[in-house]
């Protein structure tokens, strides 16, 4: 039997995981500035040297007498300029006396302009996090550091945490201690893309999203080919035509593994849920369309026995969607209809020292 917490209720309209997901992706982005009052913190635009010395371009915001700062990034694709949901938090955060650092991760955005290297979903992106970190601390924002993420760069994020103290051990100069990474906050991360995959495409609604997102990869590749010249092969391009098939094409054999399924085994946040030893939250929707449902008991079970985790697992949401109703609104003083957010900014606020 799964425990959901009965503190999240959206509008009836939206107690369905499909149109919950489309109705925040569309409406979202062409209101969510309506929603909130704090305006956009002064950002300032920062390369930071991430895993194998990879240039990751990011955002940087330092508010008064800064009480922490959040490191964060965005799912599958996209680009900081168009992240709205992810703008959202940084504008909350900032508001609340954080610092905010908000990167494109590898492969996007501005990151994309800078270095033709390809994504890991978590392999080398979880040492990135760390190094932004330690850049972040050298230029003035103070600890504990927090890493979050929604969807894909949810799992990124959870790689961050578990790695930390690993690359704070190994790499010395990085002037990081493991007392300043405070750990990690994510809504609706991935967990296994084998099986999340395989299950997307059995449902007509998960197969148009599936397409949606391969095409936008296809796209990715092709600008990073327009950009480096000679990095990527154009047939294998041509053929990626799935998000499988990008991994396939592109990704696996750069990174040394012999096929899509062992890259997303080594991947998998699920198997290093045992391994988080800093405080995490994890937001969890048991109506997500694009996850598959029988990965739920695992989550359960895994949070369950590691205390340094948080699970709110609730019925309804969607895939990082979670707009609340007026009633849920009122019932949990919220500011506006950001579940989720609220939801990680309250949990962090009961961590600060």
């Amino acid at each position: 039997m799964m425990c959901y917490t009965p503190s999240y209720n959206p509008s009836w309209f939206l107690q369905n995981g499909a149109l919950m997901t489309v109705y925040t992706a569309l409406w979202g982005k062409r209101y969510w500035e309506t929603t909130i009052e704090h305006p956009e913190p002064s950002y300032h635009e920062q390369i930071f040297i991430g895993s194998e010395g990879v240039p990751i371009f990011g955002l940087v915001a330092i508010p008064e007498n800064a009480r922490g700062t959040i490191i964060g990034t965005y799912g599958i694709t996209g680009e900081l300029e168009t992240q709205w949901y992810l703008r959202l938090l940084g504008r909350k955060a900032f508001a609340l006396g954080y610092a905010v650092v908000l990167f494109d991760w590898r492969a996007h955005g501005k990151t994309a302009q800078l270095s033709p290297t390809l994504t890991s979903d978590g392999l080398y992106e979880g040492e990135d996090y760390v190094r932004i970190a330690a850049a972040a601390k050298a230029m003035g924002c103070p600890g504990k550091f927090w890493f979050t993420g929604f969807s894909l760069g949810g799992q990124l994020a959870l790689w961050g945490v578990k790695v930390a103290g690993e690359v704070i051990r190994e790499y010395g100069d990085l002037e990081l201690e493991d007392s300043d990474i405070g750990g990690g906050m994510v809504i609706c991360p991935s967990l296994d893309s084998q099986r999340s995959l395989s299950y997307l495409v059995t449902k007509p609604f998960g197969r148009y999203i599936e397409a949606g997102i391969a095409k936008d990869l296809k796209k990715l590749a092709w600008r990073l080919h327009e950009i480096h010249p000679g990095s990527f092969d154009p047939e294998a391009i041509e053929r990626a035509n799935s998000i499988w098939g990008f991994d396939n094409e592109l990704v696996i054999h750069r990174l040394g593994f012999p096929s899509v399924e062992a890259y997303y085994q080594a991947s998998s946040a699920l198997k290093i849920l045992p391994q988080i030893s800093k405080p995490t939250l994890i937001i969890y929707a048991g109506d997500d369309p694009l996850f598959d449902p029988a990965i739920i008991p695992e989550l359960e079970a895994a949070c369950d026995d590691n205390p340094a985790i948080d699970l709110l697992l609730t019925q309804y949401g969607g895939h990082v969607g979670y707009v609340s109703s007026k009633q849920c609104q009122q019932q949990l003083k919220d500011p506006d209809i950001w579940w989720a957010w609220n939801r990680i900014l309250e949990w962090l606020e009961q961590r600060i020292d």
